[in-house]
């Protein structure tokens, strides 16, 4: 969940990183006492995602900056589109203005890109999901992000859920227990609540896996009639994820097998931010 604790720290220690020892430029160049006025515009359509985190950019260099959000994280907005409006020492808004705009230049271009996920999969059952492949230290952001596209989230982290792999498996198995009776026993290990997931590449190795009561299975890297039989096989006795190969000219094919659920690392390791920017309407 993206708290404002989460969101002070990360933007506080972007802050640090842009203007270490202050501003130089705005202090030689702008008068102490002048102050501003100016506006987020979009030079692009697109879903608007990070308005707290703008917010906040402008609220820790300068708690004297006022800045009013003219639209909500989620929706959609044309080209030209106001999207906030902050006043206030203009050094100041001068010195925010490229932290506010890395993090809610970023968040609206994941949150674009899922949208365009979820309307190409419109009218299945599938949900569009992202993944851990995140960049180190914005994973809460990016993942709101994808929930304000529509989509919705996977395990946080390593600690929310058992997500066995094929190097776990291969592991597992080594000592000469079958998949089935490696799985029961993981089953038996975890607590009640702990939800249970295993990826396969194979059609046969579906029904080993469900014997072992799992919760989901993820079908990796399957074609289109791997994928149709693998959804017949399973049947409604866990859920199915597929993974792999998902782009915008797959993914309606994907979802039209009966997944429940596609995995999309692309949402936030190759989106493209937005092109917002910040436009000075009045100073003095």
């Amino acid at each position: 969940m993206l708290t404002s604790q989460i969101i002070d720290a990360a933007v506080a220690a972007a802050l640090h990183e842009d203007a270490p020892w202050g501003d130089a430029t705005s202090e030689a160049v702008i008068p102490a006492g002048a102050t501003a006025t100016a506006r987020l515009v979009a030079r692009e359509s697109g879903v608007f995602s990070g308005g707290e985190v703008f917010a906040a950019a402008m609220r820790l260099v300068d708690p004297a900056i006022r800045t009013t959000l003219e639209l909500p994280d989620g929706e959609f907005f044309s080209i030209g589109k106001v999207l906030a409006e902050v006043s206030g020492p203009a050094r100041s808004v001068l010195t925010a203005e490229r932290v506010a705009l890395n993090f809610v230049q970023r968040m609206s271009g994941i949150a674009t890109l899922t949208a365009r996920y979820v309307n190409a999969v419109t009218g299945t059952r599938a949900r569009i999901v992202d993944t851990r492949k995140t960049t180190p230290g914005l994973r809460p952001f990016e993942r709101h992000a994808v929930v304000n596209g529509g989509g919705h989230n996977h395990r946080y982290s390593l600690s929310d859920a058992v997500l066995v792999k094929d190097n776990h498996l291969a592991v597992l198995t080594a000592g000469g227990l079958s998949v089935t009776d490696a799985l029961r026993e993981v089953r038996a290990r975890i607590g009640h609540t702990v939800h249970l997931e295993v990826e396969v590449d194979r059609v046969d190795q579906i029904e080993a896996v469900l014997a072992a009561g799992v919760d989901t299975i993820m079908l990796d890297n399957f074609s289109l009639d791997e994928l149709r039989a693998g959804v017949a096989l399973v049947h409604d006795r866990a859920n199915i994820e597929a993974s792999g190969g998902v782009n915008l000219d797959t993914v309606r094919g994907i979802a039209e097998t009966g997944v429940d659920l596609i995995s999309v690392g692309a949402l936030t390791h190759s989106m493209r931010s937005l092109d917002l920017g910040l436009d000075m309407v009045l100073s003095r």
